[in-house]
């Protein structure tokens, strides 16, 4: 069975109802029309044959026919006919029917003339001429309404079901995740729906593809995670197996235990970073908020890293001024700050520079460091990605897990902090901000 659209049921019984108030409303004013009609030939009746009443009034039987027969010359279209009290017609018109109470061909009257004789008068081709007119103009004024009524509730039903079918299709779209256009501006119920509908539907889609994203950023992570986790274990698994079996220089056992310490070591610094990560992630680390200076906290953190730069014959200037305080984690701050200026110290050239330096910004300070060197447009994007490594040439030998920058983001996203890493004019900037104390 076919199914029938919102469109068909709701023109079908807008007809419907309207054709029930025509029919109802053209019959209602016909039986009004009608009875006014009736009135006024009866009226119309009465004022014809008031003469010939008049004329009639106190005269004997053989004068009434006289005068009746004379009125009838002079008004032969008028169909009437005298009676006295025994029922014997005193004077009749040609082809006039004696039934008193018969109106089914015209609209009667009758006028007693004194006592003894009444007037029955007939008003017939009248009558004829006007029930036919009456019966067509109520037909006509049927199929009239009825044509503007079929035609307005066309109207009506398409501009209610219009917006309502474009909804479905936009809703069908929506459930295969299909772009949808916004719907016309409308200032109503339907309009307010189609918003809702729309609004809804943007939020789930933006939804989904975050959650797609997770999922691909977890997929990415893990496939890398067990990359990072599983060469240390094969590289220990190795070691023992060579001084197990004391092949070659494998029986120096002190000096290859020291290397699976330090495999180990490296192993245990990758699990920690990737179980932060994860707490990161599931919000379990809360900040807190500490009054902070930022000079004092920079020189406390400076020396781990200082000797390193010593090595490699680089500079670090530092230009914080006394006044800038913050407010922030503590612990939070030293980790960026720890994995900002290492990766800074480690990938900047021999001879080269590094400058760290805050400035005021509105209610915020804005913490930058810069280290001498350049890096690829393309790379920049990646950098916080985790085991992301810009030299696929560099190992673990370089004291990298690539994890830092990824820590680096989740942590100043968990403080709610704005921040940047850019391709400067002098080498690669690095900055977030602080609220100032």
């Amino acid at each position: 069975m076919k199914k029938r659209g919102i469109f068909f049921k709701v023109f079908t019984y807008t007809t419907i109802f309207l054709f029930i108030m025509v029919s109802v409303t053209v019959g209602l004013f016909s039986q009004q029309f009608l009875l006014f009609y009736n009135t006024n030939q009866a009226q119309q009746l009465y004022t014809s044959y008031s003469n010939l009443h008049n004329q009639l009034l106190g005269r004997s039987e053989e004068e009434i026919a006289r005068i009746a027969g004379e009125f009838f010359s002079f008004n032969p279209s008028f169909d009437f006919y005298i009676r006295d009290s025994d029922g014997n017609i005193i004077f009749s018109t040609p082809y006039m029917d004696f039934d008193d109470d018969s109106d089914a061909l015209g609209h009667r009257i009758r006028m007693s003339i004194g006592a003894e004789y009444t007037l029955f008068a007939v008003n017939r081709l009248a009558s004829h001429a006007d029930y036919s007119d009456l019966i067509q103009r109520s037909l006509f004024a049927i199929a009239g309404l009825m044509v503007i009524g079929v035609v307005g509730a066309f109207v009506f039903a398409r501009q209610m079901t219009s917006p309502i079918k474009r909804l479905a299709n936009d809703t069908k779209k929506m459930t295969a995740l299909e772009d949808v256009s916004p719907s016309p501006e409308r200032h109503d119920e339907i309009g307010n729906l189609a918003f809702d509908v729309h609004s809804m539907y943007n939020k789930l889609k933006d939804e989904i593809m975050r959650v797609r994203e997770m999922e691909e950023t977890q997929r990415y992570f893990f496939s890398a995670a067990s990359h990072e986790l599983k060469t240390p274990i094969a590289a220990t698994s190795v070691l023992l197996e060579g001084m197990i079996e004391n092949i070659g220089d494998y029986k120096d056992h002190p000096k290859y235990l020291r290397e699976c310490m330090k495999l180990m070591d490296s192993q245990n610094k990758t699990i920690t970073e990737i179980l932060e990560l994860v707490n990161l992630n599931d919000s379990k680390i809360v900040p807190t908020q500490d009054e902070v200076s930022l000079l004092e906290f920079v020189t406390a953190i400076l020396p781990s890293y200082q000797t390193l730069a010593d090595a490699n014959e680089q500079h670090i200037k530092l230009n914080i001024p006394k006044d800038h305080l913050c407010l922030t984690d503590k612990n939070m701050l030293k980790k960026v700050l720890s994995n900002v200026i290492l990766n800074a110290v480690q990938n900047t050239p021999s001879n080269g520079e590094i400058r760290i330096w805050s400035e005021g910004i509105a209610d915020q300070y804005r913490i930058c460091v810069l280290n001498t060197g350049d890096i690829n447009e393309r790379n920049l994007s990646k950098l916080f990605d985790p085991f992301y490594r810009v030299d696929k040439a560099r190992t673990r030998k370089d004291g990298r897990s690539g994890l830092g920058l990824t820590i680096v983001r989740k942590t100043l996203e968990a403080m709610g902090a704005d921040f940047e890493l850019s391709q400067d004019k002098d080498g690669i900037l690095f900055w977030f901000d602080l609220p100032s104390a």
